[in-house]
Parts: structure tokens; sequence; C-alpha cells
């Protein structure tokens, strides 16, 4: 076993004190705080200039390659280009008389329509002059309703709809008009429907975060300037953070969720990381030292514990990459362009600005300021040190409640059902809402997500042709869980046949995902055994099963190395084994946790209506692993800091169970500040018109007070007791091998 107590030394002697450059930086910050500031000022407009002028837009155009849907899709671009492109809808309604009264208008909106930039084709619902209206199959799924009432117009595109220009509408709408004006409803449905919604804008969200922040500051910790300073270089370092990755966009192709999932994260740790930073400096303060002096001090020892959990975070978010999907690791880009521009304000602004106020941080204050107690303090009598004495009295009782609560909220996620959220669940405000109604109404819940069956035949020799198109119109017939399939026709060089399945559900219910599974596993296969033909399924719906496939059989993988690299950085940083294995443990309880809320929440429907969330929704595919990934970055900010104080406690003291309730005594109204400050950030984004957004912003909010609570306050520190001082052993030639990080020692002079 190594001696804990010589660890500390052992990791300084013979080698450079690192320690005082986050020191002389702090003090060199707060001492020129002009010339910090200016040159923040200077960076900030420049970028954003920069930004304005050669930023990139955030589109959600990705492809998956190497997927079955893919394939599908090359295929029948390969053989028929018109048919192969990208489908959306325009879907039609009058309610007083048959749409076949609107023939002239009709034509006219077609070609119009057809003479559009990116368009393949363009297919008129009403039938010739002088025929029927025609369903095939069991259901009428269009394109003209039975009473003729009700259609809709498929365009095909070059390139995916929802990543044209804004502008691009003005042509479409230009082209409907004829039928607007003869008092047709039109709407946009699919892609052509996203592009349609209104601009994203999350300023509502930001301030109500920003109000409750202030408040919680203000209560915390009663002066005026130290509630706002936080914020105020929180928001200057999201700014910059932001407008940098614009300009990465205009290189790289990141998901329109992008900017609010790096504001919501910016903010967050922006925030954090600025008041642990000012509660150490002004506890420095009121010790004795000078401003320039306690800046330096503080970035020395709480600046350290920012850097390393900056540093976890950023690692966490790189963790995405292993998912092998460029959309879901350029998400972990986006959130880590803002967590790096959050340390690089904690470390410079913050102390600059400390610098320029001085000893005026308490001059403007609600109520009595408070601070955190030095490290050597001796022990208070209030709340928390109560507390405190009663988890060192009774830890068995403290864990057992903490992990009886996680497990109770973690119950949902036994039944977790990924997906794709479809456009169902938008506000009735949107066109795609209203168009995604009009055609589940009409024709089927099904036809918002039709599923394209590609035959490959271009193996197959020219007399085994018919065989092989009756063998596969059979097997389609009566699919468990489709509706109806349409007859299965060939591309005009004959070397495909195509049809199209409709499923009995809505594109985003589990029955669909299970009818395209079983199109792609069991049917296919069987209708082209025996040829050289190959099978595919194909178009949105489908490309989204396989994504959500991927994402679900990789999320382990992900959890797997996003454990193990915490589990690393905590064992640097603090020395101890059964602390990195408890860290590491503990953090999947409560991330399992924040799981189950979002899954009773949208999945079973448990307030999501109260949410804005239109009936029971799936877990989008990709929010878990995100999720996972930034709440474990972020659970190291609580983690590091109160750990931190319980090696410091222990090295100085050498009682392991007493250092634990010193630290939850000096920590926990920290820590409980910045945790509401968090919530209320992330939770003010569940306003936010995207159902992701919702989702992400909620799971993110209960991550974070589950944390900081339950884990942070409850199982920590009775897991830590327990321990005692078993929690610092390290194997003597595990020890020798890691390298050596303090995390937030007392600075050298």
């Amino acid at each position: 076993m190594s001696a804990p107590t010589a660890t500390p030394a052992a990791a300084s002697g013979g080698r450079k004190d690192t320690r005082g450059r986050l020191r002389r930086l702090g003090e060199w910050c707060a001492r020129h705080f002009v010339i910090v500031i200016v040159a923040w000022l200077v960076v900030l407009a420049a970028l954003q200039v920069l930004n304005r002028s050669f930023g990139g837009d955030y589109s959600d155009n990705f492809s998956l390659s190497g997927v079955q849907s893919q394939e599908g899709l090359d295929v029948l671009k390969k053989h028929d280009p018109a048919a192969g492109g990208y489908s959306s809808q325009i879907v039609l309604r009058d309610t007083s008389k048959p749409l076949t009264s609107y023939s002239s208008q009709m034509s006219q909106t077609v070609t119009d329509l057809q003479k559009l930039p990116h368009v393949l084709s363009v297919q008129n619902p009403l039938p010739p002059p002088g025929s029927q209206p025609q369903s095939t199959g069991k259901q009428n799924v269009g394109p003209l309703s039975s009473d003729a009432k009700t259609g809709y117009v498929t365009i095909r595109f070059d390139v995916q709809p929802s990543t044209l220009q804004d502008d691009y509408l003005d042509g479409v709408d230009k082209s409907v008009q004829p039928l607007r004006s003869a008092g047709v409803e039109v709407e946009y449905g699919g892609p052509l429907g996203e592009l349609a919604r209104p601009a994203a804008d999350d300023r509502v969200s930001e301030l109500i975060g920003f109000a409750v922040a202030i408040v919680v500051l203000l209560v915390g910790f009663g002066s005026v300037l130290a509630a706002g300073l936080p914020l105020l270089t929180a928001l200057i370092s999201v700014i910059g953070g932001l407008a940098c990755l614009g300009l990465l966009a205009s290189a790289f192709t990141f998901a329109t969720v992008s900017p609010t999932l790096a504001t919501m994260i910016g903010l967050g740790v922006g925030i954090d990381y600025a008041l642990f930073l000012i509660t150490r400096h002004r506890q420095n303060l009121m010790d004795g030292d000078d401003p320039v002096r306690a800046a330096g001090r503080a970035n020395a020892t709480s600046g350290r514990a920012v850097l390393v959990s900056g540093c976890t975070v950023i690692v966490a978010l790189a963790g995405l990459s292993v998912s092998g999907v460029s959309f879901i690791a350029k998400l972990g880009v986006a959130a880590a362009v803002t967590v790096v521009s959050a340390v690089a304000g904690a470390l410079t602004l913050v102390p600059a600005l400390l610098g320029l106020i001085g000893r005026r941080l308490d001059r403007y204050r609600v109520r009595r300021p408070v601070a955190e107690a030095s490290a050597g303090a001796a022990e208070g009598q209030g709340v928390w040190h109560r507390y405190a004495q009663r988890v060192e009295r009774r830890p068995w009782w403290f864990l057992a409640g903490g992990v009886v609560t996680v497990l109770v909220l973690a119950i949902p996620v036994l039944s977790i059902q990924l997906g794709h959220i479809g456009d169902g669940a938008d506000p009735k405000s949107f066109t795609d809402r209203r168009a995604y109604d009009i055609m589940a109404q009409s024709f089927g819940p099904g036809s918002n997500g039709p599923l394209a069956v590609v035959i490959d035949q271009t193996k197959v020799p020219s007399d085994q042709r018919s065989d092989l198109a009756s063998k596969a119109g059979k097997a389609l017939t009566d699919v468990q869980g489709a509706a109806t399939a349409t007859p299965l026709t060939a591309t005009k060089d004959g070397d495909v046949l195509v049809s199209t399945v409709y499923s009995k559900s809505s594109p985003q219910s589990e029955t669909t995902t299970d009818l395209t599974n079983r199109l792609v596993d069991e049917t296919l296969p069987q209708a082209v055994s025996g040829t050289a033909a190959h099978g595919y399924v194909t178009g949105t719906t489908a490309a989204q099963v396989d994504f959500r496939d991927i994402v679900a059989s990789r999320l382990p993988l992900i959890i797997g190395v996003v454990v193990a690299l915490a589990f690393l950085i905590i064992l640097v940083v603090f020395r101890g084994l059964l602390v990195a294995l408890k860290a590491a443990a503990l953090n999947v309880l409560s991330i399992a946790a924040s799981y189950g809320v979002v899954v009773a929440v949208f999945q079973w429907g448990w307030g999501g209506p109260a949410l804005g969330v239109n009936g029971k929704v799936p877990i989008e595919s990709y929010v878990p692993m995100m999720m996972f990934a930034i709440i474990f970055g972020l659970s190291m900010d609580y983690e590091i800091f109160l750990l931190s104080r319980v090696h410091e406690a222990w090295l100085r003291t050498g009682d392991a169970r007493a250092s634990v309730a010193h630290a939850l005594e000096i920590t926990a109204r920290v820590i409980t500040c910045a945790a509401l400050i968090m919530v209320s950030v992330f939770a003010a984004f569940v306003v936010s018109d995207n159902v992701v957004v919702k989702m992400l912003g909620l799971g993110l909010a209960v991550s974070v007070l589950i944390d900081a609570t339950v884990v942070r306050l409850l199982l920590v520190p009775a897991v830590m007791t327990l321990l005692g001082r078993h929690a610092w052993w390290t194997p003597r030639r595990l020890d020798r091998m890691l390298p050596h990080v303090d995390p937030e020692g007392e600075e050298r002079d």
C-alpha cells in the first residue's frame, strides 16, 4: 500500500512546480485587468465580425455510409434518378369541395414546382381527365383521398430539402399560390416542412436561466457584484464560443441543434467555474490577502480544479467519437467548444474582473456575504456541519436512502424505446405538424413515413425476373405491421423493382421500427432467396431506423469508454483506486436515474403535454448518448470540487472520516448553489419548440439535480466515510506509473 500522505511530496519532489503558472496567470490578469478586459472585448468583436462574414450554417444533412437504407437509395438513384431523390409532400385540403375542381390551378402549381432548382420530379395527385382516382391495397394511401377533398403533391429533390436556404421557400410559396388563392389549404410536410419551421430562438430560455441564476446567487452569496460576475463571464465566454462554432460550421456540417446544445453547456459550466473561483477569492480577501494576491491564489487552487474539470468534460465529449457517427461526434465537438471558452474565461477574465473590482466585491449587498471556509479553519456549528456529522454517524442509512432513491427513479429506463421524434410531436403552429395531422386523418398514420422497398435484380437473368417479381409481390402481402403495400413496379431499365410499404402506425412508433427490421431481416431475404437479387428498405423512415440501430449498438461502447476515461482521470488526480471506482459507479447510477425520468416524462407521457409535447414520443436515438457524455463530464465538476476538499483535509489531518464531514460542510452551500444555477439554465430550455432540445434540457437538469443532491450529498459522503483511509489506497507499482496532477493544492510562494 502506498502512503497517501507521502503522495503530494512525491509528486513535487524532483519536478518543476507547475502550480505557480496558474497563480502567476491569475495575478497578472488581476494586475493588468485593463489589458485583459480590452483583449477579451477586441477578440470577441473580431470573432463576431468573422462569424458574420464567413460563418457557416447549421444543417441536419448527413448520411450513414454502409447501412442498407443508404445502399438502397444509391441503387435507386443509379437506375431511376428521379425516383431516387429526397421526397417531401405538399398537403392539400378543401373541406367544401373536391380537389378535382381545381385541376387548372393544380396543373399550374405542378408546372411551376418542376421549374424550381433541385427538383427532380413532381407528382400530380389528380387523376387524368375522364378517369377515376384509384387506390391499391387495403387502405387508400393517396395521393388523393376517397372523397377527393384531400391530396398531396410528392416532390423529389436532388438534395435534402431541409438543408436549403430559407429563401427557397419563396419559390415554393409562389408556386402554390394559385391553389391558396382558390381557397385550398396548403401545408408543407416532411423535410420541406422542416425548412418552413420558424427559426429557433432560445433567448427566452437563456433569459429564464439567467434570471433564476441571479436570484440563486443573490440569496446564496449576498453580494450583487459577486452574483453578477459569474453571469457576465459565462455570457461573454459563450458568445465567443458560439462565434468559433459558427466559423467551424463553415468548414464542417454541424446539426441544427448544435448551437443550442453548446449554449446550454457553456452557460452551465461557465457560471459554475466562475462561481468556484470567486468563492475562493472572497475567502482569500477575508483572510487578509490583497486583491491581486487573492485572485492569484484562487487561480492556483480553485482554478486548477476548474482546469481539471474542464478537461474531464472535454474528454467525456470526445468519447462520443467512438460512436463512429460523424453527426454525433460533431455534437460533442460543438459542446466542447463552449467548454473551452468557459475555462479560458474563468482562468483569465474572472481574475481580471476581480482585479478591477478590488476590495469592493461585497460593497453592494442584499444580505451579509458569506464565503467558503479556508482549508485550515476550525469547524463551525452551522446546518451543514450538523448534517455532515449525521452522515458521519450513520453512513449506512444515508447510503441505503440514496441507492433506493436512484434505483426507483431508474425503473422506467428498463422500458426505454429509442427512435426518431416525428413531426406529430411539433406544435400545431408548425406547417409540418398540420400536414402530418391531415395525412394521418386522411391516409392513415403510416402515410407520414412510407417505406420504399427496392429489389436490385441487375444480376438476375431476364427469364427469371417474372418469377422473382411474383414471389416478391406475394412476400409483401400481409406483412405483419403493414397497412398496405403498392404493387412492385420496374424502373425504366427494368433492373430494379420498387414498392412502397405503409405501416399501420406512425413513423416514430415501435410498430414501424419492427416492420422495417422485419422487411430487412426476414421478408426481403425470403423473397429473393435462390436468386442473385438483393433487397433494401430505404427512405427517410428506414434511414432513421438504421441510425437508431447503430446508436443502440454502440451506446454500450461509448458508456464503457467514457466511464474508463473518467475512472483514469479520478485515479490520476486523487491517487485512490477505490475513490475512482466509487466515482464511476455512482455516476452511472445517477445517469440511469436521469434516463428514467426522461423516459417517464416523454415516452410514458407523464408530464409531456405540460411541456408542449403532443402525446407519447420515443426517446430520440442520440439523446441518451449525448446525455451520458455531457452528464458524466459535468458530474466531475462537483466530484473534483468535493473530493479535492476531502483529500486536502485528509492529507492535513490523517482523519479520513472527519475529512469527509469537513469537506461536506465547507462545499455543500457552493455545490448546492452551483447546481441550482445549472439546473435552472438547463430546465429553462424545456420551453423550446424543439422536442429534442426539451428532452436534453430536462434530462440534463434532472441529472445535475440528482448528482448534486442524492449523489454528492448522500452517496459520496456515505461511501467515503465507510471506506475511510482505504479510499486513498493505490498499489505502489500503479502509483509510480501514474502521472502526478494536483487538482487543488495550496500554491507555493
